[in-house]
């Protein structure tokens, strides 16, 4: 190879990490290939698999809590249209694109004081419905009245695009970096962190992860899982809230052997206390098997109480 070619090949853009793998992984088999072709048997150990990288994790990116309040503010202080419009996507988590393509009657009543945004049709073919405040109400409010004066005709979008959705995803993108730089943020800072910002703040406010699924509009909870920060505190929180209130234990019963009342309430009690020292001696077990039939003689319970209730 002569020099020249060297000095270009340096001045090249480094691969990324799984264009890497795939060359590796295909070049791996051509000198296996050879090897069986050419009777050399070296060729097929030159690249072992312990020489291809692995793919980097991806680690959920969410804004710090004072990245977020302070660009939440710049936001609101401009009140224009990019400020409006990055304020909706950090209050709903939905993705730039999907923003881009929102329509002008996007925001539904779903009761007489509940609202949802209609979010179309995005990245995993997935259109959802996404619960909001008065606070996002009066966003799209505004988004509609910049559309309003827009002299671009009318398309049915709540964003004007000025040639194409790719052109109007380049001047949000443009106008985030440039609200970022002017309060010195790291300019590094993508709107797609607002997303995972969205994400971790609901998993904090109690939103179960099934739920933050379908508002992110995931089709798999290991996606979800990418978005979600979830801190020591939250973890902690977490802990001591399982162990103050335990959902998944049969509740103690409230009366005691001795004092079972008569009738018809002290055959409920009876049944309650066997359900529950069933499921302590559940507990207890060392095996699936004996586990298993404990829950079934629980659930035989659970109807039989059913039952007896038809007789009150």
């Amino acid at each position: 190879m002569s020099r020249k070619a060297l000095d270009e090949l340096k001045q090249q853009i480094p691969l990324a990490t799984g264009s890497c793998i795939n060359r590796l992984i295909h070049l791996r088999f051509v000198f296996q290939e050879l090897a069986w072709m050419e009777q050399l048997p070296d060729l097929a150990h030159l690249i072992r698999p312990g020489d291809i990288p692995r793919l980097p994790q991806r680690l959920p990116r969410p804004l710090t809590a004072q990245q977020d309040q302070l660009l939440q503010q710049e936001l609101i202080r401009r009140n224009d249209l990019g400020g409006n419009a990055f304020l909706l996507i950090r209050h709903t988590g939905m993705r730039i694109g999907e923003c881009a393509d929102l329509g002008y009657d996007c925001l539904r009543s779903a009761s007489p004081d509940q609202w949802a945004i209609h979010v179309p049709l995005g990245k995993l073919k997935t259109e959802r419905m996404v619960p909001v405040d008065s606070f996002v109400c009066e966003l799209v409010q505004r988004l509609r009245f910049f559309r309003f004066l827009d002299p671009l005709p009318v398309d049915g979008k709540l964003l004007a695009r000025p040639l194409t959705k790719e052109a109007l995803v380049r001047q949000l993108r443009d106008y985030f970096h440039q609200a970022c730089h002017s309060i010195g943020l790291s300019t590094r800072i993508v709107p797609h962190q607002l997303r995972h910002t969205y994400a971790t703040e609901m998993l904090r406010s109690g939103v179960g992860l099934a739920a933050v699924m379908k508002l992110l509009g995931h089709t798999s909870a290991d996606m979800t899982m990418r978005y979600i920060d979830v801190a020591l505190a939250d973890l902690q929180r977490e802990y001591l809230l399982a162990r103050s209130q335990p959902r998944h234990l049969v509740p103690q019963p409230q009366t005691s052997g001795a004092a079972l009342r008569s009738g018809l309430d002290g055959v409920f009690d009876s049944l309650r206390t066997t359900q529950h020292l069933l499921e302590m001696f559940r507990r207890a077990l060392p095996n699936e098997a004996p586990r298993r039939c404990c829950d079934r003689l629980s659930n035989r319970l659970t109807k039989i109480i059913a039952e007896a209730r038809k007789l009150a």
